[in-house]
């Protein structure tokens, strides 16, 4: 095949530049994938800074991406030419250890992030493990389904497998671009839905979304009110906030899951987790399983993530806008 082209950052906190790539006879495993889409995720952000300190340059950031498969692997049986899939956070994994076996995937302690020391989707094509290449359910559209592949199955994973049902009262804490997908997957699993914000503007959009109740964070007393209410709450942001509040606010047995990473270290008190059997925790993307589940879940609830779409060779404005907060909700670039 053909050099690969892309967008790629040279140095930490560079801005995109053209880029070309020969990547080698396509794989046994391998699926090549044309991109029609790729999200901009505040992960790629953190990757482009080196904010976590594991990005190597140069690379090409983008990793919620969908587009379609136009080369298959002599091995491959899970895929066909011209079908359309998208592809997470992860492109492959040891497939052999107990994680990988038992369908946790992202688990796996030898996973390969889609744009971690290899390159990403912020290009024209991409390759992974087919195992990782997740059939798109006909009915959603490709921009408002990229931001599922990440985004979406971040906060679909948690609710799921912390067992969230129709008795479920649950909290989202947060209401950005994870934020705003939680609470339609919520409601979907027929929780009561309640949107925790510091932004009182939000309210209306949070109830259009599928939340029965709104909490301003900012009113001295609000979370006070809402102690003991919660089977689950979902922590979306990565800004400090009063956990311990937050803890109060859960019902016996309740969760309090975080998918955000906030700056500083949590202050909870071990009695408070202790007497009314309450938990923390956390939580990464999610399995390929889980990820085909998810996307059937929101091709059938009307689920999709609210974007704002840029051309590819706009990425950098993308990147700029999505770095100061300013999309409602997600960012998608468009080849």
């Amino acid at each position: 095949m053909s050099e690969l082209r892309g967008l790629a950052v040279h140095a930490a906190g560079a801005h995109l530049l053209p880029y070309k790539y020969d990547p080698g006879e396509l794989q046994p495993h391998e699926v090549e994938i044309k991109i029609s889409h790729c999200g901009v995720c505040h992960s790629d952000v953190h990757l482009i800074d080196n904010d976590w300190g594991i990005s190597k340059y140069p690379f090409i950031p983008g990793h919620e991406i969908i587009g379609t498969v136009v080369g298959v692997g002599s091995d491959v049986k899970d895929r066909a030419m011209g079908e359309r899939v998208g592809v997470g956070w992860q492109a492959d994994s040891c497939g052999i250890c107990e994680w990988c076996r038992q369908g946790d995937e992202h688990l796996c302690a030898k996973s390969q992030p889609t744009c971690v020391g290899r390159n990403g989707g912020f290009a024209d094509r991409v390759r992974v493990n087919s195992r990782f290449a997740i059939p798109v359910p006909a009915a959603l559209e490709s921009e408002h389904a990229a931001p599922l592949l990440c985004g979406g199955i971040t906060v679909y994973s948690p609710l799921r497998n912390h067992g969230v049902r129709p008795s479920s009262r649950v909290g989202v804490i947060g209401i950005g671009g994870l934020g705003h997908i939680g609470i339609q997957f919520a409601k979907t699993f027929g929780a009561e839905v309640t949107a925790f914000s510091t932004s009182k503007d939000k309210e209306a959009e949070a109830r259009k979304l599928g939340a029965h109740n709104f909490v301003n964070t900012r009113d001295a007393g609000a979370l006070k009110k809402v102690a003991g209410s919660f089977d689950f709450l979902l922590s979306t942001v990565n800004a400090d906030q009063d956990w311990q509040a937050y803890v109060n606010a859960l019902r016996p047995k309740g969760v309090l899951c975080l998918v955000g990473a906030p700056p500083a270290p949590l202050q909870i008190a071990a009695a408070s987790l202790l007497s009314g059997q309450r938990a923390v925790s956390g939580s990464p993307t999610g399995s390929p399983r889980d990820i085909a589940e998810m996307l059937d879940v929101a091709a059938r609830h009307e689920v999709k993530a609210v974007t704002e779409s840029f051309p590819m060779a706009k990425a950098n404005d993308a990147v700029a806008k999505v770095k100061k907060n300013q999309v409602r909700y997600r960012a998608v670039l468009v080849n």
